[in-house]
């Protein structure tokens, strides 16, 4: 019986991480949780036993139910009936199959039925998952929402909602967008106003482009301050469906992700409760919810890339032309290699990036407790830093990558590819969203510039040279030449003090920073397994030469070449 867990040997190797061992330690409250909860892990080696085991478990559920249904619900979809989602049936299929192996909310705390996990073995359950059907990948992976009540929510509030996830199987929705703010979020205008005959918040209003729109559980973006337009006038609420006061009014007809049903709601005076203060629902709740998300895109990235390499592999191993089966041709190896080191590059970057997520999050967690020692703050700082950079740095790198991999998995395919009967054209259309949705590609590298701004990225490079035991090997004189090229190309645009042009060049500089990242992880994970030494060799090369050519645009780069392109004759082009 196939399983994506135990095919897919890298689970287990980023398992094994340093990191992880503290992560544990303090999620687990030095073990302490075993005297409390019986199925609560005695040591590491328990804890990391108990992950492998879900993770089978996913493994299996994805490869023998979501991934067979995939077909069916691509082509089936979402209906409105009764003004009520109803999912294709593949998808409740799906979904139960989670459910029942007790599978929704899955990191969070035991006392609100969760197994409190860390969030790496939860994303490599999202990788897994978005591998067998990107689209549904969606509606279980906003369980995250989950996290986002139980962070800032009231105590009220995580006894009331949290238990639902895991004890009823409760669906979640982010209604965030609206016709007329989409990525500006600060123009939200939905409304909420206090009523104080009823003791509740009210919403009023239209949202648009909601997956899974019509969730059990909604965290609702709301404009609380009249007056306002701005951020700073916006409010999180949480709306239960159970109050039927939001109408469907329409379901997207998508280019992809089918499965995953995209709603237009209007809230009509809808019951809903304030999540913490006032005011900081953009500033602080969408922003940390967004993260997440942005996280879950990266890991679905991967699932998706992952999914089109295996299926162009599989087909170029049956494929003949010429008296011989295509896999064998120089052009298409090349493709497939050229796909599976870069998968392996951003796999490791994606569990960089949760590990780092992770081990701030648990600091934060035992701050409700306790004091954190000097050293701990100043690692729960170096963390944070880190995360807040990394993580619209995998959304970027992994969702534009999996396009890139879509599109060359389809080119293997050729004519057929093109056609319904292979899964990759299915794969191909769903790929397309990840680099738009939870923000854009280009607005993941305005955020991920200030690693390169502040140095965090350039830091955290001289970092891992540090860990190289082989001072001498030939891929790390690779490395450091790439490094030098991008501190000093990207010290050259900075010293310029021109923030538009920063902007312009943010894409090719955040892109470089992560090649020579992701270019270290695979050398440091070649120390750990041989596997990675060819990987990490055929990825510097690789991406050594895309770094050269991002350098050398930038370096014939002038400000005057910037007004040119903002001065341009747009009207003259269409004729």
């Amino acid at each position: 019986m196939d399983n994506f867990f135990k095919d897919t040997p890298d689970f287990k190797f980023h398992l094994k991480d340093p990191i992880l061992k503290k992560v544990v330690k303090l999620k687990e409250d030095n073990f302490e949780q075993s005297e409390k909860f019986d199925y609560a892990p005695l040591n590491h080696e328990d804890a990391i036993d108990s992950y492998e085991k879900v993770l089978e478990i996913v493994g299996d559920i994805c490869a023998n139910t979501i991934s067979p249904n995939a077909e069916g619900v691509d082509l089936e979809g979402p209906h409105i009936e009764n003004n009520e989602v109803i999912y294709a049936k593949g998808t409740t299929e799906d979904y139960k199959a989670l459910y029942e192996a007790g599978l929704i909310g899955m990191s969070l705390p035991r006392r609100y039925g969760g197994l409190n996990f860390p969030l790496l073995p939860y994303v490599m359950a999202a990788e897994m998952v978005a591998r067998a059907d990107a689209g549904f990948a969606n509606i279980w992976g906003l369980q995250d929402c989950a996290e986002t009540i139980y962070e800032f929510g009231s105590e009220e509030q995580k006894d009331k909602f949290l238990p639902r996830f895991n004890k009823d199987g409760a669906t979640a929705a982010m209604v965030l967008t609206e016709p007329d703010a989409g990525s500006d979020l600060q123009a939200v205008k939905l409304k909420a106003v206090f009523n104080k005959e009823k003791n509740t918040w009210i919403l009023n209003g239209v949202k648009r482009f909601i997956t899974n729109g019509d969730a059990d559980i909604s965290l609702v973006l709301a404009r609380s301050e009249e007056g306002t337009n701005d951020a700073r006038g916006l409010s999180m609420f949480i709306y239960d469906r159970n109050d039927h006061a939001v109408e469907v009014r329409h379901l997207e007809k998508k280019l992809g992700i089918k499965g995953s049903p995209t709603c237009e709601l209007v809230f009509k005076d809808a019951p809903a409760e304030l999540v913490g203060k006032e005011r900081f629902g953009l500033i602080k709740y969408v922003m940390s919810l967004m993260n997440s998300a942005r996280l879950g895109v990266g890991a679905q990235s991967v699932g998706i890339a992952d999914a089109a390499y295996r299926e162009a592999l599989k087909y170029a191993e049956e494929r003949a032309q010429f008296g011989k089966v295509i896999v064998n041709f120089p052009a298409v190896y090349e493709m497939l290699t050229n796909m599976k080191i870069r998968i392996d590059a951003l796999r490791s970057l994606l569990y960089e990036t949760t590990r780092f997520v992770d081990i701030f999050k648990a600091y934060e967690e035992v701050m409700k407790d306790r004091t954190l020692t000097k050293e701990e703050r100043m690692e729960m700082k170096h963390y944070g830093k880190l995360s807040n950079v990394f993580t619209p740095l995998i959304k970027l790198t992994a969702s534009e990558a999996c396009n890139k991999i879509a599109y060359d998995s389809l080119q293997i395919h050729g004519g057929t590819g093109f056609m319904k009967d292979f899964p990759i054209e299915r794969i191909y259309r769903d790929a397309r969203i990840t680099s738009i949705y939870e923000g854009t590609s280009q607005l993941q590298a305005v955020a991920a510039i200030k690693g390169v701004t502040t140095g965090v990225f350039f830091e955290q490079i001289k970092a891992y040279d540090t860990e190289v035991l082989d001072k001498n090997c030939e891929i790390r004189t690779k490395l450091h030449k790439m490094a030098e090229e991008y501190q000093s190309i990207s010290q050259s645009i900075i010293e310029q003090k021109n923030n538009e042009l920063v902007d312009f060049h943010s894409t090719r500089l955040v892109e470089m920073a992560g090649n020579i990242i992701m270019g270290y992880l695979l050398v440091l994970n070649s120390q750990k397994d041989d596997k990675f030494i060819k990987t990490a060799r055929l990825y510097v090369n690789l991406v050594r030469s895309e770094n050269k050519e991002r350098f050398d645009y930038m370096n014939g780069f002038s400000v005057e070449n910037l007004e040119m392109y903002k001065n341009v004759d747009l009207e003259a082009l269409k004729h």
